[in-house]
């Protein structure tokens, strides 16, 4: 807000500078001159006004020419604004205008001899007032650079709560004075009406602006003040007889022009655009209420002018539509805090504290409405954000959580517990729970050139697992943190690198890989083997074709039949794998069984020929899951066969190739395979 009132500063005061730059010491001292002139005309009248200086011999001198003179340069000064300058040229226009037919109706009251009322004066007169009015609005429009609406409801109220004050008065006593034809009498109420309009206006406006206004405001805000002081002055002297033609009342009306003149010329590094702020509701309604119960109250006792009453009623009726107005926008202000207190300012989504609240309701479903509650993490967002600052890392941030709503959708709940964490509540799916755990961990991911963004999880089981919220956070951050500890060792073991340098290699073998390591796995946990012998099962299904990082494309992609010489150069992998693997002290015994995964089980296999139970255990195991898998694939010299076909083709290598007791478990126990069940290993996998 105050960088944008700085910046209106500077444009709205600009275009006075550049046009006093425009015009050069010329002009400068034009206003100099006139600046002087005025003030010392001023000072002339005041002195014979209230001294008697000059005698009454300078009465016309004084009291005519250089009372028209003072007008004249005012007009003059005001015109000038209005054409030298762009900004708020029609303010100014309208201004001028309305100087310039005052200035003319003195002149045609002072010159003319009319015995009737109204005079041609009257109207020119008269419509300085509505040019006033209009030229106000407009410098209030242009300046104020917020529309409030409780503000403005403010500067109504007081506008009318003061006119009707001024009505109540003003007009009261000049109706008291007024008697004649109807053209008289309505002529002689407009001036006062009038006033009260232009003083409620200025009041009601300044009430709002205050000291924000600057000097500029300030001077016209005088100048209509000294106005509409000079005729309700001007009304009760004449009233009372007590009114004298030159006296210090005079002077009231051309400090009006001068002032306008003044505050069109003011300097320029005071003009600014206003930002109003609300003030406390009680305040401005109650002192408008006072005011209007006033005239009500007085209106009991001696009966007032409708023009007062109406304007009194008008002033409560806008108090209460700023009461109510008041209300609705404190209601919407307070639901709009409250869903502020809910929501992520970056994502939109709910935050934790939300997340607590929706817990300890779906926590109140019971065993009839189970949840699931998932915690992310992501993986590489600290990566991204030192590569592309914080920024990018915010807009990163606000994609993947909006497609992780889209995921989710009305399946469930999303948030953002802080920084890269998010989280998903939602009832139990109806079906594969895996599917919908791998499209929200996909959604939380992102791969561009040069980062790679992905996530890790953790989820719990309500109301099974916990029945409370604090109780169901703590079990999926454990979760969490130790699918990450997982991760982090694994991307720290040479394995790693090496599946990352054999994808880049032979891209299409990162599905094989996984696919041929989701199988092992699952026939492993099928036949309940140890977590060691799980996790060298895996390895060995991840890293059995690591030697093929030394077999050339030529070879691998032909898509004709191998030459002899290529077939034994083939069969080597296994030997290269081990040698790259024993490289690694950790991965010196998974070598050992890589080297084993092509032994046929009759000993015709390769590399040594080993046969029956000399092969590593691992080793067999793989290399049936490895021989179903590479059956049920497309391969560029065999099309793909169905599950059934493959368990066929299996049991009749048995025995030859394979080791049969594995065949026959396999057989047995996958009989009916959920190909969802056999989806490569991701950063969920061992996690429930």
């Amino acid at each position: 807000m105050t960088i944008e009132r700085h910046a209106d500063t500077h444009t709205v005061s600009t275009s006075t500078a550049t046009a006093r730059a425009e015009f050069g010491p010329r002009f400068r001292g034009a206003m100099r001159v006139w600046q002087v002139a005025a003030v010392a005309g001023l000072v002339i009248f005041a002195l014979h006004a209230g001294l008697g200086v000059g005698g009454p011999g300078a009465d016309t001198l004084v009291n005519t020419w250089l009372y028209f003179a003072i007008e004249t340069l005012a007009v003059i000064a005001v015109a000038a604004r209005a054409v030298l300058v762009p900004d708020e040229r029609v303010a100014w226009t309208w201004l001028a205008a309305g100087l310039a037919a005052y200035t003319l109706g003195d002149l045609a009251w002072t010159f003319s001899s009319y015995e009737s009322t109204p005079t041609i004066a009257d109207p020119l007169y008269l419509f300085f007032y509505p040019a006033a009015y209009i030229a106000l609005l407009l410098l209030v429009r242009a300046r104020v650079s917020r529309f409030n609406r409780s503000v403005w409801l403010d500067g109504v109220s007081v506008a009318l709560a003061v006119g009707a004050v001024g009505a109540a008065f003003f007009l009261e006593l000049a109706l008291d004075h007024t008697e004649g034809r109807f053209l008289a009498v309505a002529t002689n109420l407009a001036y006062p009406l009038a006033d009260v309009v232009l003083l409620a206006l200025v009041i009601g406006v300044f009430w709002r602006v205050g000291r924000k206004a600057g000097r500029e405001w300030v001077v016209i805000g005088a100048a209509f003040v000294a106005t509409a002081v000079a005729d309700a002055a001007y009304l009760w002297t004449t009233t009372t007889g007590t009114y004298v033609e030159g006296s210090l009342l005079d002077i009231l009306w051309p400090l009006m022009s001068v002032l306008l003149a003044v505050a069109a010329w003011v300097q320029p590094g005071r003009a600014r655009r206003i930002t109003l702020e609300g003030r406390p509701l009680l305040a401005t309604p109650a002192v408008c209420t006072i005011l209007a119960l006033t005239v009500f109250v007085v209106d009991h006792f001696w009966h007032l002018n409708t023009v007062a009453l109406v304007f009194a009623t008008a002033a409560i009726g806008v108090v209460l539509v700023r009461t109510v107005s008041t209300l609705r926008e404190n209601s919407a202000i307070t639901r709009e805090i409250e869903l502020l207190s809910v929501t992520d300012p970056l994502t939109h989504l709910w935050n934790r504290r939300r997340l607590v609240e929706d817990l300890r309701q779906a926590l109140e479903g019971g065993a009839a409405h189970p949840h699931v509650l998932i915690v992310y993490d992501l993986n590489g967002f600290k990566r991204f954000n030192d590569l592309f600052g914080h920024p990018a890392g915010d807009a990163l941030l606000e994609r993947l959580a909006a497609k992780l709503a889209a995921t989710v959708s009305s399946s469930g709940t999303c948030y953002r517990l802080g920084g890269d964490e998010f989280c998903v509540l939602a009832p139990l799916p109806e079906g594969s729970f895996d599917v919908f755990l791998d499209a929200t961990a996909v959604a939380l991911s992102e791969v561009g050139e040069g980062f790679q963004v992905t996530t890790s999880l953790g989820c719990v089981f309500l109301p099974d697992e916990a029945t409370k919220p604090g109780a169901a956070m703590q079990i999926a951050d454990q979760r969490l943190y130790a699918r990450k500890h997982h991760s982090l060792i694994e991307r720290g073991q040479p394995h790693g690198v090496l599946l990352q340098a054999l994808y880049e290699r032979e891209p299409d073998l990162r599905d094989h890989v996984n696919r041929v390591a989701a199988i092992s796995l699952h026939f492993g946990r099928s036949l309940s083997l140890d977590e060691d012998t799980l996790r060298e099962i895996e390895l060995v299904a991840q890293l059995h074709d690591i030697g093929k990082l030394a077999i050339p494309d030529s070879i691998l992609e032909k898509q004709h039949p191998l030459s002899p010489e290529e077939v034994e150069f083939i069969k080597r992998h296994t030997i290269i794998g081990e040698r790259i693997l024993s490289a690694a002290p950790a991965l010196s015994s998974v070598g050992v069984t890589v080297r084993a995964t092509h032994e046929a089980f009759d000993g015709s296999g390769y590399p040594d020929g080993l046969s029956g139970d000399d092969i590593p255990f691992v080793a067999r195991l793989v290399a049936v899951c490895d021989t179903y898998s590479a059956i049920t694939s497309d391969r560029v010299y065999q099309a793909r066969r169905n599950h059934d076909e493959a368990l066929r083709e299996l049991r009749a290598v048995a025995g030859a190739q394979l080791d049969p007791d594995l065949v026959e478990s396999f057989c047995t126990t996958l009989a009916v395979l959920d190909e969802s069940e056999l989806a490569a290993p991701a950063d969920h996998a061992h996690v429930a």
